[in-house]
């Protein structure tokens, strides 16, 4: 059974209870309406009085005005019945607050009590509160970005990973952040990433006729345009391929073990600044829709950003590869910046593509590659064939974008 009932909208704000007006607002305006009913039945039934014979003009007088004192009484009881309901939907308005107030005590309680349990030193305690928290945003999608800022925020948190093959020790140190097994401690933040890497997940929905039963939704644990922060963090094996994020930020992070970002879509800035992977890293046919940053990254193993996409500015200024590199079918449509960069002497840039820019977008490539045209208007890499190629700029100078045989800017 779900925490909460599930709804389309759930956890929405109910419609404003406003406070009673005073009765003079309603009396005077219904005194008044059952006045005009009976006064204007009375003259409607009375108009043609002076027609009928002395005799009956008493008893049609009678009449009328009986037949006047019911119209009012029937105005009476119309009044009568909105006012009630007013009242009945005064009461249901204030029965939805009240509802809507407990539940958000309720969440209040059930949050508090999760991060509270991600501060104790028992590691089953910790795996208990990431999972509440899990199942507390995934049924309060206004919590979701909260959750995530705080399973970030734990994943921040030094860590320094055991060594492969020491077997657990009690710590001498008696602080609760000491008294942690560092072998407990891995399996919760391998649990952490798997949470924040199943909710980042997206699979868009099948298509289908309109006279087919619509499929289940293959994405309905995605949160959708989450912020990733996660500087500085120490990350195990990350892996949130086929994601998507609204923007997300690594700079100073740490990757022990393989990185996988394949067919990850980043909705807004990625930053790896400074990161440093320790093994492979790999981008397979992930988007970056604005900045992504590498600046500084450090990247031990391989180096994967084989169909990658870059719509916005791409920054490896810096950037030191120290094994193998391969941007093959890689798009840039924005600036790209590789200044300082190292050890792509031997990158794979088979079917690069560089479309057409603006002179004062800033093309800066490495001194082993150069571009070439091609037919269709674009551009593409490929690694120079002597160590004649300067390096590639924007800037007009040595090997740059230009065609070598035009002039300064």
């Amino acid at each position: 059974m779900d925490l909460f009932p599930r709804s389309p909208r759930p956890f929405t704000q109910p419609p404003e209870l406003r406070p009673p007006r005073s009765m003079w607002w309603w009396a005077l305006p219904a005194a008044l309406l059952i006045g005009a009913a009976a006064w204007g039945t009375a003259a409607w039934l009375l108009q043609d009085l002076g027609k009928l014979p002395p005799g009956e003009q008493i008893s049609a007088r009678i009449e009328a005005f009986r037949t006047a004192l019911a119209a009012a009484a029937g105005m009476g009881a119309a009044v009568t019945l909105l006012l009630a309901v007013r009242r009945q939907r005064h009461q249901e308005l204030t029965a939805a607050h009240t509802a809507h107030d407990a539940a958000e005590r309720r969440v209040t309680e059930l949050y508090t009590k999760a991060v509270e349990q991600l501060g104790n030193e028992q590691a089953p305690v910790r795996l208990g509160g990431l999972h509440a928290l899990e199942r507390l945003a995934q049924d309060a999608p206004a919590l979701r970005q909260t959750v995530v800022d705080v399973i970030c925020a734990y994943l921040r948190m030094p860590y320094t990973p055991p060594a492969d093959g020491t077997p657990p020790a009690e710590p001498a140190s008696t602080s609760a952040s000491a008294r942690r097994d560092p072998h407990e401690e891995r399996q919760v933040r391998l649990t952490a990433q798997r949470i924040l890497a199943e909710h980042m997940r997206y699979h868009r929905p099948a298509s289908h006729r309109w006279w087919q039963s619509r499929p289940a939704d293959p994405s309905f644990r995605h949160w959708p345009d989450m912020h990733l922060d996660l500087v500085g963090a120490t990350l195990i094996d990350f892996n949130i391929g086929s994601g998507s994020v609204g923007s997300a930020w690594f700079d100073d992070a740490t990757f022990i073990g393989a990185a996988v970002f394949n067919q990850v879509t980043f909705i807004r800035d990625a930053g790896f600044g400074k990161a440093h992977f320790t093994d492979d890293a790999s981008f397979y046919k992930a988007t970056f829709t604005r900045r992504a940053f590498f600046g500084k990254a450090t990247f031990s193993g391989e180096a994967a950003f084989s169909r990658a996409t870059f719509h916005g500015p791409a920054g490896f200024e810096n950037a030191a590869f120290a094994g193998t590199s391969s941007f093959s079918r890689v798009t840039f449509t924005n600036a790209a910046l590789f200044a300082g960069a190292t050890g792509l002497e031997r990158a794979e840039l088979d079917r690069v593509r560089l479309a057409p820019v603006a002179d004062a977008l800033p093309r800066v490539w490495p001194l082993a590659w150069h571009v070439e045209e091609t037919a269709d208007g674009w551009q593409t890499l490929q690694l120079a064939s002597g160590p004649e190629d300067g390096q590639l700029s924007k800037d007009g100078g040595p090997g740059s974008d230009r065609d070598d045989t035009q002039g300064g800017p």
